[in-house]
This record gives structure tokens, C-alpha cells and sequence, in this order.
């Protein structure tokens, strides 16, 4: 009787802590599947979608890989990115934790956390190497939105962004601005940005801080700010990268990422009215 109830009370801690766990910060609500590599799924305003809810792989949702790219270069590393993550709570923090990479021999962590004062979520991802060899490694995050219009906007040199003419980018108003086009082929584009990005599209205004880099800490062929634009008129990727650190066996790099979703008024299209906005939360 006592190993039928421990086995009960085991599968019941398993079903829970692959269920979808949720955040709410005022109208925001994000939500997460640990079952899913800990994958952001959800962030509504209200409701309100701004994440791709396609349903192709790599195609939705917003999520952590290492860098560089070549170090594993395709497809996605399965433990960080599609297998299951363990779930914690602590001290009002929800964190998830991946199996280790057997090819990689690194662990990934996500903490997510509300802060109500600033009206944001903060996720905090780490990077544990659990080899006995000193490595060199650098945090990616990766948020895919529909390709259905909108901006992408950052504070970057216009003629900095490569490969050039790649995506018709136009400078305004303090940044570079990007309104999303079509072509047959895929396309990124790599930029050295000031520790912020956004997207605005269809009254909601997303809003990305985190670390700004100087142009030698990204990991060799990365970048701090990185636009991903799928073939035809399917998703985008808004990515950023924090800086390249070196990690002796067992120790580990930590990286933050604040994230806001706003309601705005006002045209997909570069304005000092949507840069006044997200200048309220750059500190």
C-alpha cells in the first residue's frame, strides 16, 4: 500500500509539473510549458495575442538556445529546446531546468519573475557547464511573432546592420525601423544594438531590455540584436544575445531579459510617438 501511494503521489508531482504554469502582471499573462522545453507560448494583453501560435516546428513561441550557432548548428539542441523541463517555485519565483545536454554537456535554466512596480516580467536564463572542461558560451533568446505587418524597431547604426540591404531597415526618430515585406528566401540580419528592442503590431507595443553589449563581448559570428525573417509570410524571430563568458567546469553565467507588452494607439510605422513610449522603461 505504502509504494501504491508514494508511485500515485509521484505520478500526481509529474502530471502537475508538466502542466502549463502561468504569470500575470497586471493585464499580461505569459504562459509556459515545461513539457515543451520551457517554452514561452503565450503573452496576451487582455487577451490579446503577440506571439506566433503557428503550429510548424520552430515556428512558435519564444525560447533559449546557446551560442554560438555553430557549435550545434541545426536542428535546435532537443534538452534546451523540446524536452521536458523540472519545475520549482521559490520565494514567488517560478523556475524550470533542462536534463544536460549529452552532445553540449551544459544545463539550462529559467527563472521567471514578476515585478509589479515596473509592470514587467524578468526572465532570468542561466548557462551551468556540468563538463570537466572549461568552456566558452553565450545566452540566446529567441521570440517568434506572425508575419502580419507590424514594425521592429532598435538603436542601432543603420549602416552597422549586416548583411546590408538584406531587410529595407530606415533610420527615424533615434532607431532603425524594419516593416516586415515578404520574398521567397529566408533572411537575418545581425545588428549591435543598445540593450533594447521592440515590435509593434495591431495596438500592442513588445518591449525587450536586457544587457547592451559593446561589439567584441557577442560570441564569434553573433550578435546583440538579430532579425529572422521566414520565407513567404510566415513568422518572424526578435532575437538578443548577451555577451560571450568562459566557464570553468561547474560554474555557470546568468542573463535577464525584462520584458513589458503595452497597448499603443497608432500606425505600424516608424514615429516618435511609439520611441517616447518604450523610453519610459529603458533605464
Amino acid at each position: 500500500m505504502k509504494k501504491q501511494l508514494f508511485l500515485l503521489l509521484t505520478l500526481l508531482i509529474s502530471l502537475v509539473s508538466m502542466a502549463q504554469q502561468q504569470l500575470t502582471v497586471g493585464n499580461v499573462t505569459m504562459t509556459i510549458s515545461p513539457e515543451k522545453g520551457a517554452k514561452i507560448l503565450s503573452l496576451q494583453y487582455k487577451g490579446q495575442e503577440v506571439i506566433s501560435q503557428l503550429t510548424a516546428p520552430e515556428s512558435f513561441g519564444s525560447t533559449f538556445w546557446t551560442s554560438p550557432q555553430k557549435e550545434w548548428n541545426w536542428p535546435p539542441v532537443r534538452e534546451f529546446d523540446k524536452m521536458p523541463y523540472q519545475v520549482e517555485e521559490h520565494d514567488g519565483s517560478l523556475i524550470m531546468t533542462s536534463e544536460v545536454s549529452r552532445r553540449l554537456k551544459y544545463r539550462v535554466r529559467k527563472e521567471f519573475i514578476t515585478d509589479k512596480k515596473d509592470n514587467a516580467i524578468v526572465v532570468t536564463y542561466s548557462i551551468i557547464n556540468e563538463s570537466d572542461e572549461t568552456r566558452q558560451v553565450a545566452p540566446w533568446e529567441i521570440t517568434r511573432v506572425e508575419n502580419k505587418g507590424g514594425v521592429i524597431f532598435f538603436d542601432a547604426p543603420l549602416d552597422g546592420i549586416t548583411p546590408a540591404n538584406l531587410m529595407p531597415f530606415t533610420a527615424a526618430n533615434g532607431a532603425v525601423w524594419y516593416q516586415p515585406d515578404e520574398t521567397a528566401g529566408n533572411r537575418k540580419i545581425n545588428a549591435d544594438g543598445k540593450g533594447w528592442y521592440a515590435y509593434y503590431n495591431n495596438g500592442l507595443l513588445l518591449l525587450k531590455t536586457f544587457d547592451n553589449l559593446t561589439p567584441s563581448q557577442p560570441a564569434p559570428g553573433e550578435a546583440e540584436i538579430q532579425v529572422y525573417v521566414n520565407r513567404g509570410k510566415t513568422f518572424i524571430e526578435l532575437e538578443c544575445q548577451g555577451a560571450y563568458a568562459t566557464l570553468k567546469p561547474h560554474e555557470q553565467l546568468s542573463w535577464s531579459v525584462r520584458w513589458y507588452l503595452l497597448p499603443f494607439k497608432g500606425n505600424a510605422e516608424p514615429s516618435a510617438k511609439l520611441m517616447k513610449t518604450i523610453k519610459k522603461y529603458l533605464h
